[in-house]
Order: structure tokens, then sequence, then C-alpha cells
């Protein structure tokens, strides 16, 4: 992710307009303080390499590289670099191009200014699909990045299918990983409660009917002996309690879905989610 902090991308003509001269542009080309991105486009030294590579392929940054940007919850399937050119943008030749370019409608302040959180939303819609789209939608809405008015502009330019996701959608999601199991899971119509205080263990993901725990780790909380330690003494906890724990990676729950699913259905089968 990006620093907001960090320079901007800017054309001649902004610089021009802010008091830039062309003799004291060549001076900071230069001196390495700005580096010329193609004609008329001009990045400051330690500019966002997103931004700068968007910049030289026409616009700005978009999509998934744009929700990174912006610190929202993303899976890390698509990391090449999204590119939003407007409707009527063009893009330009750049070394090691492998940009994904947008062309739908809207404005900015600036030249190379990034798409709004709900725009995002609808890119990754348009580009990555449904559940993509969720899991970043409820993260936006965790860090109250998405405005009641943002939620209905989106929902004005969105089909049925993520409509309905938008109605299933919380603000309480703890990660990623947690709003795609629960609208992976959705269709099995399963007694499903989030982020449940359990006796002797805590709060836990998630709850299946009275006593099934379901645990999804995130690689940079659950890494290393400390934290698989504290795991095992929360599952033990969890059983001299009566529940039973499965417990799922980044992973699995990402590339190998059908063995989670299997693995949850099959506790409920035998109904040991019931007490």
């Amino acid at each position: 992710m990006c620093s907001v902090d960090q320079p901007a991308v800017a054309t001649y003509r902004e610089l021009s307009a802010a008091g830039m001269t062309r003799a004291r542009l060549r001076e900071e080309v230069a001196d390495g303080g700005r580096r010329a991105l193609r004609r008329g486009v001009y990045a400051m030294d330690g500019a966002c390499a997103d931004v700068t590579v968007a910049a030289a392929h026409g616009g700005s940054i978009a999509c998934l590289t744009a929700a990174r940007h912006a610190g929202l919850w993303v899976l890390e399937t698509d990391t090449t670099p999204h590119v939003w050119l407007r409707a009527h943008g063009r893009s330009y030749v750049h070394d090691g191009c492998r940009c994904v370019t947008h062309w739908d409608e809207g404005t900015t302040k600036d030249a190379f200014g990034l798409p709004t959180v709900p725009r995002i939303l609808r890119q990754i819609l348009i580009c990555r699909g449904i559940e993509e789209f969720f899991v970043v939608l409820e993260s936006a809405r965790r860090q109250h990045l998405l405005t009641a008015s943002g939620l209905k502009w989106l929902r004005e330019r969105v089909g049925p299918e993520a409509r309905v996701a938008i109605n299933y959608s919380r603000d309480d999601a703890d990660s990623g990983l947690e709003s795609l199991l629960r609208w992976r899971l959705r269709s099995r119509r399963l007694p499903v409660r989030t982020q449940m205080n359990v006796v002797s263990v805590g709060r836990v993901d998630f709850l299946i009917g009275d006593r099934l725990i379901v645990e999804v780790d995130g690689a940079p909380n659950h890494d290393g002996e400390s934290h698989r330690h504290k795991d095992l003494v929360r599952d033990a906890h969890a059983a001299s309690w009566g529940y039973v724990t499965l417990r799922f990676d980044y992973a699995m729950v990402v590339h190998d879905w059908p063995t989670v699913e299997l693995a949850i259905l099959g506790f409920i089968d035998r109904g040991l989610h019931l007490v």
C-alpha cells in the first residue's frame, strides 16, 4: 500500500498553474528530484510506484490496486496494476506494461486523482466478480470508508446480485477471510454466528449451531510457534467445555475451498454442531 503523504504525479499544465517554470522543472529533472514518466507528465522522487506506473500508462490507479492503496482488504490473487483511464482516456505503451485498464466514466479534481471508494468497488465487481467485491465492500464498511451516500450511489449502479451482496454485507467483519467464508457458506443456510464470545476461549470467528467453532487464521497473526501454541491452548479450552474447533488458514480458504467446505459439512452432517 502506498502512503497518501508521498509526493504526487502531475502534468506540466498542473505544475505551471502552481507556479513551476520550465527552467525550474528542467533543474528538478536534472537533479533527480523529479522524473519524466512520459511527455508532459512528471513524478517527484519517491512517488508511489503504483501511481507512477498508472500515470505512465495514461491514468490513475483503479480497482484492486486502488483498494490496496486505500488500505482495504483484498485477496492477493491479482497483483497486476489496474489503471483508470476514465471514459475517454488514452493508454500509452511503457516498459514492462502489464496494466489492466478501466474505462468507466467519472472525473476527479486532478489529472491523476484516485477514484472514490464506491467507484473502486464497482470496478472490482465488474473486473473481479462478486466474491472479491463482497470482501472489499465489507472491509470498506468496517473502516467507515463508505458513506451512506456512497452506498446509495453504488446500489444504483450495480445489478441484482450485487445488491443482494450489499444487503448481506455488514460493518463489523473482522477480516476479509471471514467475509469470504461467510459469503461462501450463505447458500447452505447454516446457523452461523460471527465474533461470538465462548466461555474459557474468548472471541471466536464463527460459531455454527451450538458448539462448532470455526477459526480462519490470516498468516500475519498466526505465524510462529508462540501463536501456534496460543491457538492450541484455545482449542483445548474449547474442547473442555464441549466445543469442537475447525481451524483454516488463508491458503485453504482462498485456494482449497472444497476441502474447507467438506470439513465443515462433515461435522454438520454428524450433528457435531448441536448440543
